[in-house]
């Protein structure tokens, strides 16, 4: 659906105004096949023949187009209708839609209503359109059928429309106009935004980076953001976001992060912007960010007052749907309110089913939930804005309702401006939909924020990445079995068994062993396609694997990804994507404004490769539209740039283009941190190499030296491992050495709250505290700012050397070595340093030593990837070096 606020007209297909609800929509996840539209095609062609030889006047596939006029919106609707028969002098005009079905026909009428709904409404529609084309002119009498046929058996059912049927045409425009209006509300709220500076005082530095940043984004499509942790980024985007959306630029902010912590600190941000210093106006929103942390966030507002934006609701429905009366000026100038925003969580996290198993025939919450909606009083966590929406509030109200919360969360969603997720709402084939299949879902009028965008490429390849079982396999094939497919999908099932169980564990197969494996999914992505099965009858599991095998074929034929075929065990079949960059840079492409936020995206030039930006087309001036496309500055061919001259005739056209490509280019703003350039004391320790290889010779120094720290600083000291095994090595190495230091060790914790109490208690008392480079303690908890007097990184954490790594080396060969181990080993480790060391200053006034602890960090090629506070003059060649710089305060 397109829509025009200003004009109060929208534009979308009789399909989109049939199917329009703002309820749930049919998305629960089972899965149907090209066997059913296969069918359908066929017996569509069969009733076109065969009206066709009874009546050659008949026409087919007949465009229909018109505008509708209601409660003062334009809307213009479009469609096709499969057969129209013209009127004869005893026989009406018949427009005939034909619908095919798995249910079995005939059935009785008042069934087939309640059971397809939509295609009654879209016949209604067609008819609608007719006599509206008719006005004025002679206008014959209509009759609209609808032709049910059993796509199994052929057998059809005819049912001719009835004035029940307008009603319901009706009532879907009260839908469509009811939405309208609740976007053009929103706008109005928005264009009289109010909200506070989420910064009691602005520290050095933010008040140019937040202008910096708006100038940015005022002049280029995509901004890169680089913000020291503990800067305040989160509430600098979001002042910047707000201030867009109340000036117009754009309707709406999506804010993704790759952790839950991320989403929490966004809404516990958005509270403190919430405006409430003034005495409770009608209407003042708040966010209550006091829930415990599972329970993540809720918008409430004022208990002491009136919520401006709840819709005022009349009595009468058409559907037991509410329908909201248009607000006088007056209303809406009073509702002057701060953003509305929703935090959307995994599908797993809202059910309240004691297994997960997400189809409409074994889950009693979403089976005919459509025909329960309007009566479930669920509306209200949309009309009323302050309802709270939190997941135990969703869960409890779906419970009691017996309708899925998941489904809830999705009704809402398109009526908050603000939406906070994870990135696959956007980046993953298979969630995006979630966000994009929303109505009024318009991403050039939406700014995209991804924050800790340093994790995107690899959260991206993740998603394009896939892992097969043998084991699996098997259970899906016992299963076929015991329901007796077709033999032609149970024989290429048995063929892909038997070609996982014979895979050997290797770190990358051969190019015929991939072509094997290609030719097998093609084949089942077919099969399983065109064969109808008993998807309510699966064991759980069973539908999921099946699946993945069309879903692979289409990620595969959609996008030519570098990927390794190899097997990490026998039995295992690993597709990884090396680079996801083809599939981020389009994602991006779509909105309006893109700002991707991190506290570490140096080198700029890789992490803009990595998202597939360093290569934007670039518009061309003129009316010269045969121009070459650039994609890269000299990469035109001697023909392509002698037409691209041929075009471009005088400097400003040269101008005018290099002007574009500077445009569209992604723009990079550092955060101004002046507090922090003496906050670091750093030194490089050169007497020890912590290489893998060498490592060993070298414990007792590492031990000795970590002693020697928690010595000098009489508090806590916080030394950075690249691995565990390092970490456990030299924690043994101290208790043999220096017993009386208090060490803890850093334990394998997945719950944040087990994290936090582990790192207070170690920081209960002086002592040295034992991290992991690229764990959650090194990269997102944030307690180490100000508490760590002296910190040691025991060597850049580089990747392990796998499979995984030697294919990408591969894969950036033409670049050289050099670069190729640059970018595959030496920039993520040393991001890793990076993101450790950026947690132990976090406001002015904190300092902190480094010691560096590796002879390889004095390497240029390490060095200059180390952030500029970082980077360190002093070498300390001995230990007296060493005494000397840990004694200088």
């Amino acid at each position: 659906m397109d829509f025009d606020l200003e004009q109060r007209t929208a534009s979308l297909s009789v399909g989109e105004l049939s199917d329009f609800t703002l309820g749930p929509r049919d998305a629960s996840g089972a899965p149907s096949g090209l066997w059913r539209a296969q069918l359908g095609t066929h017996w569509h062609n069969q009733l076109r023949a065969q009206i066709a030889s009874e009546n050659s006047a008949a026409q087919f596939e007949i465009p229909i187009t018109g505008k509708i006029v209601h409660r003062g919106w334009i809307l213009t609707l479009t469609g096709r209708i499969d057969q129209l028969i013209p009127a004869t002098e005893n026989t009406p005009l018949i427009l005939r839609e034909i619908k095919t079905v798995t249910r079995p026909i005939p059935a009785d009428e008042s069934e087939l209503r309640a059971e397809y709904p939509a295609y009654f409404v879209q016949l209604a529609t067609y008819a609608e359109l007719r006599r509206l084309a008719d006005t004025g002119n002679q206008s014959p009498r209509i009759r609209a059928e609808l032709h049910f046929v059993e796509v199994a058996s052929g057998l059809a059912q005819t049912i001719t429309l009835t004035a029940i049927d307008d009603a319901l045409f009706r009532a879907q425009l009260e839908r469509v106009t009811e939405f309208l209006n609740l976007r053009l509300r929103a706008r109005e709220r928005l264009r009289s935004l109010r909200y506070r500076s989420p910064f009691a005082t602005l520290r050095p530095g933010q008040e140019t980076t937040g202008r910096d940043l708006a100038d940015a984004l005022a002049e280029h499509p995509v901004v890169l953001f680089e913000a020291p942790t503990g800067f305040g980024k989160t509430g600098i985007l979001l002042e910047l976001a707000l201030s867009h959306m109340r000036e117009g630029r754009f309707d709406r902010l999506i804010y993704l992060t790759s952790k839950a912590t991320g989403q929490l600190q966004v809404t516990r941000t958005l509270a403190d912007m919430a405006d409430q210093g003034r005495a409770n106006p009608p209407g003042e929103l708040f966010i209550d960010a006091t829930h415990p942390e599972g329970s993540f966030h809720q918008i409430e507002s004022q208990p002491s007052v009136a919520p401006a934006c709840a819709i005022p609701i009349a009595a009468d429905s058409t559907d037991g749907m509410p329908v909201p009366h248009d607000p006088r000026p007056d209303e809406l100038a009073a509702r002057a309110t701060p953003v509305t925003a929703w935090l959307m969580r995994p599908k797993r996290e809202h059910c309240i089913n004691t297994a997960y198993n997400c189809t409409r025939d074994t889950c009693a919450y979403l089976n005919d939930l459509e025909t329960r909606w309007p009566k479930s009083g669920l509306s209200r966590f949309y009309l009323v804005e302050d309802h709270p929406r939190d997941i135990a509030t969703l869960r409890a109200a779906g419970a009691d309702a017996r309708i899925c919360p998941y489904e809830i969360s999705r009704a809402a969603l398109p009526f908050n401006d603000v939406w906070i997720g994870d990135y696959n709402y956007i980046f993953s084939p298979a969630n995006r939909g979630i966000f994009t299949g929303q109505p009024g879902y318009d991403p050039e009028r939406t700014l995209l924020v991804v924050d800790e965008a340093h994790n995107l490429p690899s959260r991206v390849a993740d998603v394009f990445s896939h892992a097969f079982y043998a084991d699996d396999a098997r259970a899906v094939g016992s299963w076929f079995n015991m329901v007796r497919v077709p033999s032609a999908l149970s024989n290429a099932w048995s063929h892909w068994v038997h070609f996982l169980s014979t895979l050997k564990a290797n770190g990358a197969h051969t190019l015929a062993t991939e072509d094997d494996a290609r030719e097998l999914i093609d084949t089942l992505a077919g099969q399983i396609t065109a064969t109808p099965l008993d998807y309510a009858q699966m064991p759980a599991g069973i539908s999921e694997t099946l699946w993945s095998i069309p879903e692979l074929a289409a990620d595969l034929a959609s996008l030519d990804l570098p990927r390794l075929w190899w097997s990490p065990q026998n039995a295992l079949l690993v597709i990884t994507c090396l680079d996801a960059a083809d599939a981020i840079g389009p994602a991006i492409a779509e909105f309006g404004g893109v700002i991707l936020a991190s506290a570490t995206l140096t080198p700029v030039e890789n992490f803009t490769a990595a998202c597939g930006l360093d290569s934007p087309e670039t518009p061309e001036p003129g009316p010269a539209s045969s121009s070459p496309k650039l994609d890269k500055l000299g990469a035109l061919t001697k023909r392509d740039t002698k037409q691209l001259f041929a075009k471009l005739t005088s400097a400003a056209d040269l101008l005018a283009l290099d002007e574009a490509r500077a445009t569209a280019a992604p723009h990079y703003v550092r955060a101004a941190t002046p507090w922090r350039d003496d906050a670091y004391d750093v030194a490089i320790d050169t007497r020890v190499n912590t290489t893998y290889q060498q490592r060993a010779q070298f414990s007792e120094t590492t031990a000795s030296t970590i002693a020697s720290l928690a010595s000098a600083s009489g508090g806590n000291v916080a030394v950075f491992f690249p691995s565990y095994a390092y970490a456990e090595t030299i924690q043994r190495e101290l208790a043999d050495m220096h017993p009386a230091i208090r060490v803890s060790m850093q334990p394998k914790l997945p719950d944040l709250a087990a994290q936090n109490a582990w790192l207070e208690q170690s920081l209960s008392a002086p002592g040295v505290v034992l991290l992991v480079l690229g764990s959650s303690f090194a990269e997102g908890i944030d307690l180490l700012g100000g508490r760590i007097s002296h910190a040691m990184v025991v060597g850049p954490a580089l990747p392990e050397v796998n499979p995984i790594q030697r294919a990408r080396l591969a894969a950036y060969a033409n670049l050289g070595r050099d670069e190729a181990a640059r970018r595959v080993y030496q920039i993520p480790g040393i991001q890793k340093v990076n993101q450790a060391l950026g947690r132990l200053v976090r406001a002015p006034g904190q300092h902190t030593k480094v010691l560096l602890h590796c002879r390889r960090f004095s390497d240029k090629s390490f060095h200059d990837l180390l952030a500029p506070e970082y980077r360190a003059s002093l070498r300390i060649a001995n230990d007296e070096d060493l005494k000397n710089w840990l004694g200088h305060e």
